[in-house]
C-alpha cells in the first residue's frame, strides 16, 4: 500500500493541477484584496460606479470586499475549506461577470475595480470583454477546486491523513 504524503495523499497529476489551481486562485484573490484594502473609500466608490446596488449597500460592500478576497487567498493558500472557499470563490467570480455584463449592456463607462481603482473612465478605455474573459478563466480554476478540492501542501489533506 502506498504511502500517504503529508498534505494530500497519493493523487497524482490531479493533486498537482489542483494544487496549482488553488495557489494560483489564492494569489488572484489576496492581489485583489490587498490593491483595494488600502483604501477602501476607492473601493466603495468602484461598487458605486456599476448602479447596482442601493447606496445602503455601496459602502459595506466596498469595505467588505477586500476582507473576503483576502479571507479566501488566505484559505486557499493553506488549503483549508478548499472546496467552500471555491464554491465561494465561484459566486463571487459570477457575480462579478454579472455586474460587468451589466455595466457594458447599460452603456456604462467604468473601470470594473478588480485589482483596486475602479469608477468612471472614457468609454475609450472600457476592457468589458478582457475583464469577462479573464474573470471566466478564475471561474474555470474555481470550479475545478469545487469537483477536485484535495491538492498537495493543504491543511485539508494533513487533517485527512
Amino acid at each position: 500500500m502506498a504511502a500517504r504524503t503529508a498534505g494530500g495523499g497519493g493523487g497524482g497529476v490531479v493533486e498537482w493541477i489542483s494544487t496549482a489551481a488553488r495557489l494560483g486562485l489564492a494569489v488572484v484573490w489576496a492581489w485583489a484584496g490587498l490593491a483595494k484594502i488600502s483604501d477602501p473609500a476607492v473601493a466603495a466608490q468602484a461598487v458605486r460606479a456599476y448602479r447596482i446596488l442601493p447606496e445602503g449597500l455601496v459602502k459595506p460592500v466596498g469595505y467588505g470586499l477586500p476582507f473576503l478576497e483576502l479571507a479566501l487567498a488566505l484559505l486557499l493558500l493553506i488549503g483549508l475549506g478548499v472546496r467552500i472557499a471555491a464554491v465561494v470563490s465561484v459566486l463571487l467570480l459570477l457575480a462579478f461577470v454579472a455586474g460587468i455584463a451589466s455595466a457594458w449592456a447599460r452603456g456604462i463607462s467604468i473601470d470594473c475595480g478588480c485589482f483596486g481603482g475602479g469608477g468612471a473612465v472614457d468609454k475609450s478605455q472600457t476592457q468589458y470583454g478582457q475583464e469577462i474573459l479573464r474573470d471566466c478563466g478564475f471561474l474555470l480554476l474555481a470550479g475545478w477546486l469545487v469537483a477536485r478540492p484535495r491538492s498537495r501542501f493543504s491543511v485539508d489533506g494533513w487533517l485527512a491523513a
